[in-house]
C-alpha cells in the first residue's frame, strides 16, 4: 500500500501553512464529505464532521453505520471539506486521505467522546494521513498544493490550455521532463 501515512501533528510540523489552511476549510463548516470502499469496491460518499483534538484528526462515526463498516473492512478514505455555497471557496478546496485507524482502547474512547461531546455509541477513528491536497484559483492557473509523507509539499501550476503542469521550482513539466 505504499507510504505508511502520519498523523495530523507530524504533518502539522512538516507544512504548518498548509496545516493551517487545510484546518481553517475544515472549520468554516461542520459537515463534510467522506469518500469510502463498499465491500464491492465502489465508491461511498457519506456525510461526517471532522475534529482535530489532541495533534490527531478524528472520524466519529455512528455504531454500525455503513461508512464504519466500510473503514473496518478497508481503512482508505478521502475526506473533502465542505466547499460552502457558491463557487468562492475561500482558502480553496481541500482534500485529505489516508487511512481510518479504529480506537479499540476503551480509555481513549471514554477520553474522546468527554472532550468532544460525541454521541455513544461509536466507532472512533484516527486518520493516519497519506496525502493532503489544497486546490484553488491564482489568476488564469489551477494550482494544486500537495504534501504526503516523507517528502516536501509540491506545488503544481496548470494553465487553461493544453500545456502540461509545471512544478514550481522544477524544470519543465509536472513530472520532471
Amino acid at each position: 500500500m505504499g507510504d505508511t501515512g502520519t498523523n495530523w501533528s507530524a504533518f502539522e510540523a512538516a507544512d504548518p501553512g498548509l496545516a493551517a489552511v487545510v484546518r481553517e476549510r475544515f472549520g468554516t463548516y461542520v459537515h463534510h464529505a467522506l469518500a469510502t470502499l463498499r465491500a464491492d469496491g465502489s465508491p461511498r460518499l457519506s456525510g461526517i464532521e471532522a475534529d482535530f483534538r489532541g495533534g490527531e484528526l478524528w472520524l466519529g462515526m455512528m455504531a454500525n453505520s455503513l461508512k464504519a463498516r466500510d473503514v473496518r473492512r478497508d481503512p482508505r478514505f478521502s475526506l473533502l471539506a465542505n466547499p460552502g455555497e457558491g463557487t468562492d471557496m475561500g482558502g480553496g478546496d481541500v482534500r485529505v486521505s489516508g487511512r481510518a485507524v479504529e480506537i479499540v482502547d476503551a480509555e481513549k474512547v471514554v477520553w474522546y467522546v468527554g472532550e468532544s461531546g460525541a454521541p455513544v455509541p461509536l466507532h472512533l477513528f484516527r486518520a493516519e494521513l497519506t496525502e493532503v491536497v489544497r486546490t484553488r484559483v491564482e489568476g488564469e492557473e489551477i494550482v494544486f498544493q500537495v504534501w504526503t509523507p516523507g517528502h516536501r509539499t509540491r506545488v503544481l501550476r496548470r494553465g487553461n490550455d493544453d500545456s502540461p503542469p509545471r512544478e514550481d521550482g522544477v524544470e519543465g513539466s509536472a513530472d520532471g521532463s
